[in-house]
């Protein structure tokens, strides 16, 4: 599909004419694929609140290419409701992103199993509705279990979670969280980095499980494009982009506490974008800066203003 917003990137690379004829653009004799991945609005990650509807309404109005799903509306809506979504998204070649997984799969067996039982009706509506992906993040830390102990809860629960999602088509993306600054939050340390996320994907051994990545956490575990390049991009389930403070080096980062993306150029977002090009990854990019200032402005500022900084976080690779 060919993206206006790419028209401009290529017009002021002198490339324009050649961008319909080859699948790949050069650039001072370096060769940049076109990227297939999809700008997503999330909105609850800009302090933004609508529904289904509205956010897909304004995903057209201020140019994003994919929307996040919520089941538990997409559940309650009638055939017609939803079927005005699936045309308008069809009309509009806007595609879905992945949903929060809607379980609490670090507390005890029974809010566990509870959540469990109540999760068929969130994939029921993500099956009639088409979306695919559902993604959770991994708490770096516990205050009870050690990192063993955990490990295997999470891969008992975890398991049970994707051979049900499999059954429906379903992936589910999980998120190493990279901050430091967590580390001390509980007594026993978690998975914080790539590498350790990708060892409890392997031993949960599922091919609908896949990783998460955040360019904040990425920076936050010292990792590096070349991480990102040994990645299979069938097994990145959604990707956020962000930026880190200014003033704090990488171990004084806050989780909390973020930017829009390319917004302070601590974190080397060109980098990890152009990886995701290069490997050919095609889901979901979305913003989740985690902003207090961005959470104060009218909806419309803040999307508007969220879409400037994810175009110009794309524009740092050409």
């Amino acid at each position: 599909m060919f993206d206006p917003r790419r028209r401009d990137f290529l017009a002021k690379s002198g490339l324009f004419a050649l961008s319909s004829l080859l699948p790949w653009q050069s650039i001072d004799s370096f060769f940049i694929p076109q990227r297939q991945f999809k700008l997503c609005l999330n909105p609850g990650a800009i302090g933004v609140e609508l529904s289904q509807l509205e956010l897909l309404q304004k995903a057209i109005e201020h140019g994003y290419e994919a929307i996040v799903p919520f089941p538990n509306q997409l559940a309650v809506m009638r055939d017609e409701q939803l079927n005005e979504i699936l045309d308008l998204m069809k009309i509009n070649q806007i595609s879905w992103g992945a949903a929060n997984l809607p379980l609490d799969f670090r507390g005890d067996v029974f809010k566990y199993k509870d959540g469990l039982a109540r999760l068929i009706d969130s994939i029921d509506a993500m099956r009639w509705a088409g979306a695919e992906s559902m993604s959770t993040w991994i708490m770096p830390t516990h205050a009870d279990l050690t990192y063993r102990k955990n490990f295997n809860l999470h891969l008992s629960r975890l398991r049970e979670v994707a051979d049900i999602l499999s059954q429906n088509n379903i992936k589910l993306g999980l998120e190493y969280v990279g901050p430091r600054t967590l580390m001390n939050k509980e007594r026993y340390p978690f998975i914080r980095t790539m590498a350790e996320c990708l060892e409890l994907i392997g031993a949960i051994d599922r091919a609908n499980v896949g990783i998460q990545l955040d360019a904040f956490h990425w920076y936050c575990a010292g990792e590096s494009k070349e991480d990102i390049l040994k990645l299979d991009p069938n097994r990145i389930v959604t990707v956020d982009l962000n930026d880190a403070k200014a003033g704090r080096n990488r171990d004084e980062q806050l989780d909390w506490e973020r930017e829009l993306p390319a917004d302070t150029g601590i974190v080397d977002i060109e980098s990890f974008l152009s990886a995701l090009v290069e490997i050919g990854y095609t889901g979901p990019v979305r913003a989740e800066p985690f902003n207090e200032e961005l959470n104060k402005l009218e909806t419309d500022q803040a999307l508007q203003k969220t879409m400037n900084a994810m175009k110009n976080a794309v524009s740092k690779m050409y």
